[in-house]
């Protein structure tokens, strides 16, 4: 059983979402919150897997609560479902620790599963939601900077990784180049898009390319 607790200031959001979340057999919510400090003092109490979370809200943002909440509960799962699908929203809650951010206009089955997924580990991103991040953030900005950080932090060879990936190498490419087999490769490749919170090798590709002063790529043997 999934323990699910909703946080958002419209009850009538938090009631619609139990009358459906609630029909399914693993789902049960537990509790509802209608601000971030009232959702981390739910936490506490109530112990959730799952907290889907409201970004814009009153007393305390969803962003600052996610935060929080990731700190504190390290076992417990924040799942952003927000109206808005503002750049910077994105990136604040992504850095705070959620782990996906979705749009409350999605389908119901497809939430579902999102629910299922991440409870399990994965990330999920509403559709193009990454690629307007990745393409709109100025480079200047603090969120830029924030992701050169991220990227200093990974392991230097999957700096390696991505960075031949930016340059359009294939798995075997990649291979052949750093001496490993393609099995290693690939992963390489599923470690980055799990650190990174991205779908696929696209999006490892956008992502490179957005900060690629911040790769040391390596010539071709």
């Amino acid at each position: 059983m999934i323990r699910l607790l909703l946080v958002d200031d419209q009850s009538l959001i938090c009631q619609g979402l139990q009358a459906v979340l609630d029909q399914e057999s693993d789902l049960e919510v537990v509790g509802a919150a209608a601000n971030g400090e009232a959702a981390i003092a739910q936490v506490a109490t109530l112990q959730p897997d799952v907290v889907l979370m409201d970004i814009r809200m009153p007393v305390m943002t969803g962003i600052e609560a996610t935060r929080l909440i990731v700190e504190q509960f390290p076992n417990v799962k924040v799942l952003v479902l927000s109206t808005f699908d503002d750049d910077r929203d994105i990136a604040q809650a992504m850095r705070a620790g959620a782990k996906g951010y979705l749009l409350k206009d999605m389908p119901a089955s497809e939430l579902i599963e999102a629910i299922r997924l991440v409870h399990r580990g994965y990330y999920q991103m509403a559709p193009g939601l990454m690629e307007k991040l990745l393409t709109n953030v100025p480079d200047n900005s603090s969120e830029q900077q924030n992701i050169t950080e991220e990227v200093k932090q990974l392991p230097s060879r999957e700096r390696d990784v991505l960075s031949l990936i930016g340059q359009g190498c294939t798995n075997r490419e990649i291979a052949t180049q750093l001496n490993l087999t393609e099995g290693t490769v690939k992963t390489y490749v599923t470690h980055l898009l799990n650190r990174l919170v991205l779908r696929n090798r696209s999006q490892l590709a956008i992502y490179a390319n957005s900060i690629s002063a911040s790769l040391t790529p390596r010539e071709p043997r």
